[in-house]
């Protein structure tokens, strides 16, 4: 039995669900691809191979274990990119929120029943179909849920708006004694370097008071500015707009004081270590290609 237990992004990691790499399918045609960076790679032929992607989610895999935390796994689908799985679940509190994703995902969230299956049906929560949001839009923070979504008509006009208002509120019916700071953010379906997929694309809070920030990537000044009133300038790390596209703020913490990075985030982890953490280098430069990293690859089920 899985008691799920989340309260923030960075406490520590005892119990983790990883994506699959097996069998992701290899380049999809480009009308298959829902996001503009994978898009992006499929025309330049510069997708990524099966055996590197299966490499770089082995060594994640490793700076996990490295830390005593136990590693489940979805099903495996045949043909199916199941790579990142944040999407697909998450955990606020003792709450297991099974998501409403879209419909090219929708594989991808029944090969994780077999995890489902073993959390009490009491600590599950699924919304009705017109409530939509994706993991990677949904960072607990103690008494605070950051939610990134967007509103009408952005929601309807681009393939990459995950989270709409009806999620948003959902999140507040149903979770009464958390503050949500709910932000917009900017979307493209052709750019990736003007395109926040998740809010996690672009924000992420580390430590016990700071946060990995870029603030180009919110839709209106005033909701960047939530982040900042919460935080203070001070403790916020600004990334720039190549550095976002290259996914520095989706690192993963594996406590307040262990964060795994990308080998490559140079500014990024000599600034983390300044500030005196410990950073576990992984190289995950492949499976960045398709806009994720490594909070898009991981679903958090216990931290103490």
């Amino acid at each position: 039995m899985i008691r799920p237990s989340i309260k923030n992004e960075t406490a520590r990691l005892r119990k983790v669900v990883l994506g699959l790499a097996d069998d992701f399918g290899g380049v999809p045609m480009l009308n298959q691809a829902y996001d503009p960076k994978s898009k992006e790679h499929i025309i330049n032929g510069s997708f990524p191979a099966q055996e590197a992607v299966i490499e770089q989610m082995k060594a994640l895999k490793e700076a996990v274990l490295k830390y005593n935390v136990e590693v489940l796994h979805p099903d495996n689908v045949v043909g199916v990119n199941q790579i990142f799985a944040r999407d697909i679940g998450f955990v606020i509190d003792d709450v297991f929120v099974v998501p409403n994703i879209i419909i090219e995902r929708k594989e991808e969230a029944e090969a994780l029943a077999s995890v489902i299956a073993q959390i009490p049906s009491e600590n599950i929560l699924r919304p009705s179909d017109e409530i939509r949001f994706e993991g990677g839009d949904v960072l607990p923070w103690n008494e605070v849920i950051f939610v990134g979504y967007s509103k009408q008509p952005d929601f309807d006009a681009f393939k990459v708006s995950r989270t709409n208002e009806a999620g948003v509120e959902f999140l507040k019916d149903n979770f009464p004694n958390k503050k949500i700071i709910a932000v917009e953010l900017n979307k493209s379906d052709t750019d990736a370097k003007q395109n926040a997929l998740h809010l996690d694309c672009i924000f992420q809070p580390i430590g016990t008071d700071k946060a990995i920030v870029f603030k180009e990537g919110f839709k209106y000044e005033s909701d960047y500015q939530k982040i900042e009133d919460y935080f203070g300038a001070d403790n916020l790390i600004q990334i720039t707009r190549d550095e976002m596209y290259e996914m520095n703020s989706n690192i993963f913490s594996i406590s307040p004081s262990v964060i795994i990075s990308e080998k490559s985030f140079t500014r990024l982890n000599k600034i983390l270590r300044e500030l005196g953490f410990t950073v576990e280098e992984v190289e995950y430069d492949e499976i960045a290609k398709m806009e994720g990293l490594f909070r898009c690859s991981t679903l958090p089920l216990v931290r103490e």
